[in-house]
């Protein structure tokens, strides 16, 4: 009898598979949550593909941000658009010590060419006008990225925020920026000069600002925010990369729940991604309006003619997950489909609180802390194929006797195991491990963590061991 069930788990288990590699979507509608990280506050994603990779540059508002407060740039990555691992902080302000350190650390972009990374900047620099761009070198895109130039690559002048870049077929860059007009110059080889004049364009009737520019096919297009305020997305085509500019209508109307927008957009794996933001995780926690954003995503189709189609603003359902994640080699910890806390029957009803965070080591290691009573991590479409026998986690700082339980589905579905924490609250990683049962095919898994308070200790990765 055993064995017939095993047969038909790994029948289950094989279909599951071919239906990944026919669609290239996981099965039984595994979804991203919107907003796509809720560790942090983020914004104004620069989405950048490469190797096979996502990797998400974005802005970061201070948790306790009013107005813009923001001090360093974010990365996170994904391979299949559903569980996004923290890559911590690859430039900050302090990556350029002559620009201003209190503030400013706005929107930027992140390209690849001849084996380096380039990050673009917007910073703020003493006198006015304070506004200039500035450029980092890197040789992988985790960073960390360092400034070459010593000194702004636009120099300050009105407007100079909001940095995209792109290369065309013919080997030329181009670096378009501005708000409320729209500038370019044709980038040198070396994307850290330029050649000839600054350039204005016309731009497109309803821009505002975070143009997102980029080739597709035949195709030139220019996203951006969209009037103001609220901004929208809309944008424009061309058949040059520079211009003129032909306006074709929103890509997702302005709505009154988010002041500011921001678009990125790539292609990855057959599919087709806007990201943007919205506010929901701060009016999740206040009805006050802050500057502390979320960065969001949608997929969708262009139409035949290479146009954009309009789409519903952001819900709270994010895109279908194009691959399922292996538990079977060891995890980032930080690789989060979501966070959140299980709510009490005294709390006030909310989708989301505060979960967990991520910090970084003096040699750049990410890893989860700030673990509360409650609190779980949800990582999407986990493929325990003909099932699992263990669990392991990799901790430190264990505070108490906290414990990870684990359930498939939903954060309180069929509990497949549960690992009690020992040890003192020591700084060295050790790996603990408890035995699982009933952990076959596809499912979500969540890591619910319970102990006495918060801080119960830290965690850096973990791995099931197969049957």
């Amino acid at each position: 009898m055993e064995k017939g069930n095993d047969l038909k788990k790994g029948w289950r288990a094989g279909l599951a598979a071919l239906a990944v590699m026919a669609t290239g979507v996981v099965p039984d509608g595994a979804q991203a949550d919107n907003p796509i990280i809720q560790t942090r506050f983020t914004a104004d994603p620069a989405p950048l593909v490469h190797d096979g990779v996502v990797y998400l540059y974005t802005g970061h508002d201070e948790d306790d941000a009013e107005g813009f407060w923001m001090l360093d740039w974010r990365l996170y990555s994904s391979t299949d658009m559903v569980n996004w691992t923290d890559r911590g902080s690859p430039a900050s302000l302090k990556t350029f010590p002559w620009a201003r350190q209190d503030n400013d650390a706005w929107a930027p972009q992140v390209i690849a060419r001849d084996g380096k990374f380039y990050l673009y900047a917007p910073i703020s620099v003493a006198g006015d006008p304070k506004t200039a761009i500035a450029v980092a070198v890197a040789d992988r895109p985790e960073g960390p990225f360092r400034d070459v130039l010593g000194k702004p690559l636009i120099a300050a002048r009105r407007g100079a925020i909001d940095p995209t870049v792109a290369i065309d077929d013919d080997g030329q860059a181009y670096l378009y920026w501005g708000n409320p007009d729209l500038w370019y110059v044709r980038l040198n080889r070396d994307m850290t000069s330029y050649a000839g004049e600054i350039t204005k364009v016309a731009k497109p009737i309803d821009y505002q600002e975070g143009p997102w520019f980029y080739k597709r096919g035949p195709h030139y297009y220019m996203a951006y925010a969209s009037s103001c305020c609220p901004e929208g997305i809309g944008y424009a085509m061309s058949d040059r990369a520079t211009g003129p500019w032909v306006h074709k209508g929103p890509i997702m109307d302005p709505n009154a729940a988010s002041t500011g927008n921001h678009p990125g957009i790539i292609d990855y794996k057959g599919h087709s991604y806007l990201f943007g933001f919205h506010y929901e995780l701060n009016f999740a926690l206040t009805p006050i309006h802050h500057e502390r954003r979320s960065v969001t995503l949608r997929e969708f189709r262009y139409n035949p003619d290479g146009t954009i189609p309009r789409l519903p603003w952001w819900t709270d359902e994010g895109v279908a997950q194009i691959a399922t994640l292996d538990p079977y080699r060891w995890v980032e910890a930080e690789t989060i489909a979501w966070t959140s806390r299980i709510g009490r029957d005294r709390d006030r009803p909310y989708r989301w609180a505060p979960g967990v965070t991520t910090a970084s080591a003096a040699d750049g290691r990410v890893h989860v802390t700030r673990i509360a009573d409650r609190s779980y991590i949800k990582i999407g479409g986990v493929d325990f194929g003909r099932g699992a026998a263990s669990f392991a986690a990799s901790v430190a700082r264990v505070r108490g006797r906290p414990t990870i339980t684990l359930h498939l589905d939903r954060v309180d579905g069929p509990q497949i195991g549960t690992l009690a924490l020992t040890g003192g609250d020591g700084p060295d990683w050790g790996t603990q491990a408890t035995a699982v049962t009933g952990a076959n095919g596809v499912h979500d898994l969540f890591l619910v963590f319970h102990g006495d308070g918060g801080g119960l200790f830290d965690f850096d990765r973990w791995q099931f061991r197969r049957q």
